[in-house]
């Protein structure tokens, strides 16, 4: 009935079946893996996908983006009002604004942007008011209203200045297309050793700094590494050190630029009458000696302590006005007149420090126009502060100097490579 197989026939059969199980074996196996290379390959692809921020931190990619400018007599309230949203929660969104920033000070021509959801419905997400170039005001819609205020990233970017003063610093750096905040940098940097109200035809000056971008645009001046300012004739270097607690300014033997007192109390305007034991007087008529320096600069500019000391007198006189009168030390005392006003706080016993605001610019008492009186007293008797010389702050301790000399050494290198730029005058 049934044929009966031989050994060899057994072992045919059975190498077949081997084969066979092999065969699909080998493309299960196949199939398996490459589902497997596919899924990392899938994964890798998902890796490599980018999400890109703009500069308010949003993945603008998702959103329909509207930019516009504010318009003159344009409020907060005009602008959400014209994207529907309810009285009442333009008032919610304006109080929890305040917090972060006064919705009355929106200002025509600053942008804002509108993100909507990129669909059929285009609900908005975020709302964007540009504070400044630097500052921004971010109002989230997403899930609950959410308001925050942020700062832009910015970039450093190294750079060297030059100039040959033929006017004023602030003058040369705007007409060689220099960033005008440079001048007030400079300026606070030195004011212990240069009197800016004396700047000389053909003072000279040379500068390494960093200069804050926000994409293309410039926000600012950002740190001064080493400055070179020939003054009068006289040779000034100043090198930024810093080391543990230590910071600041020094000239190339270590010395501090900082001194006791500021060269003047206020930055950038003029001189109109100096110390003299003969003027005539602007609103008297008659002469009579004038024991201080008047400075002039348009009402409500700040006026600033020229060193640290305590506050005697802060008071209203026929004469004086309102004037802030300071004792430093046993040695040193300096006096403000014709304040239109004092700074909040100022009143006698009061401690302050050097660059702190007393008051503001003012015509009160016997003046003809805003100005202020600088008077300065010497163990009693009132002297010509221009003339006078004072005393460093505390120099850097030896301790720093091996370092601080290298820092020195480098940035005098920069220095003696940058050329100087005639003030470009207008064709």
């Amino acid at each position: 009935m049934f044929r009966k197989f031989s050994l060899s026939g057994y072992f045919f059969l059975f190498l077949i079946a081997f084969l066979v199980i092999g065969l699909l074996s080998f493309i299960w196996l196949r199939n398996g893996n490459q589902e497997v290379v596919n899924d990392l390959a899938y994964e890798e692809e998902e890796e490599i996908h980018e999400i890109h921020y703009d500069e308010y931190g949003i993945e603008y990619e998702n959103f329909v983006i509207e930019a516009n400018v504010v318009r003159n007599r344009q409020t907060l309230g005009h602008i959400l009002g014209q994207l529907d949203f309810s009285a009442r929660f333009i008032d919610q969104i304006a109080r929890e604004m305040s917090e972060h920033f006064d919705p009355r000070r929106v200002r025509a021509g600053n942008t804002y942007k509108v993100y909507r959801n990129n669909d059929t419905i285009q609900d908005i997400q975020f709302f964007i008011y540009d504070i400044s170039a630097l500052d921004f005001l971010k109002i989230d819609f997403s899930d609950s209203l959410f308001i925050t205020r942020g700062e832009k990233e910015q970039t450093a970017v190294s750079k060297t200045a030059s100039g040959i003063i033929n006017s004023s610093l602030w003058v040369t750096l705007t007409k060689n297309n220099l960033h005008p905040e440079l001048a007030i940098r400079m300026a606070e940097i030195l004011a212990w050793e240069v009197d800016f109200y004396r700047i000389h035809r053909g003072d000279k000056f040379k500068v390494v700094y960093e200069e804050n971008y926000v994409g293309e645009e410039s926000v600012g001046v950002g740190r001064i590494d080493a400055l070179f300012f020939e003054h009068h004739g006289r040779e000034i270097y100043g090198f930024k050190f810093e080391k543990d607690t230590v910071t600041g300014y020094f000239a190339p033997d270590g010395q501090n630029l900082r001194k006791v007192f500021l060269a003047a109390p206020l930055k950038f305007v003029r001189i109109t009458s100096g110390y003299s034991a003969s003027r005539l007087h602007p609103v008297l008529g008659t002469r009579r000696p004038h024991y201080g320096t008047d400075y002039a600069a348009p009402t409500g500019t700040p006026i600033y302590a020229v060193g640290d000391g305590v506050v005697t007198q802060a008071r209203f006189t026929s004469g004086n006005g309102n004037y802030v009168r300071i004792r430093h030390n046993s040695v040193y005392e300096t006096q403000y007149l014709h304040m239109s006003r004092f700074a909040t706080g100022i009143r006698p016993g009061k401690r302050v420090q050097q660059g702190d605001v007393i008051g503001y610019v003012g015509m009160t008492g016997l003046a003809t126009g805003p100005h202020v009186c600088f008077r300065f007293w010497k163990n009693g008797q009132q002297v010509d502060h221009r003339r006078e010389e004072f005393p460093s702050a505390d120099p850097l301790h030896e301790d720093f100097h091996e370092e601080f000399f290298v820092v020195r050494d480098e940035w005098m290198k920069v220095l003696e490579s940058i050329e100087f730029e005639e003030e470009q005058m207008p064709v």
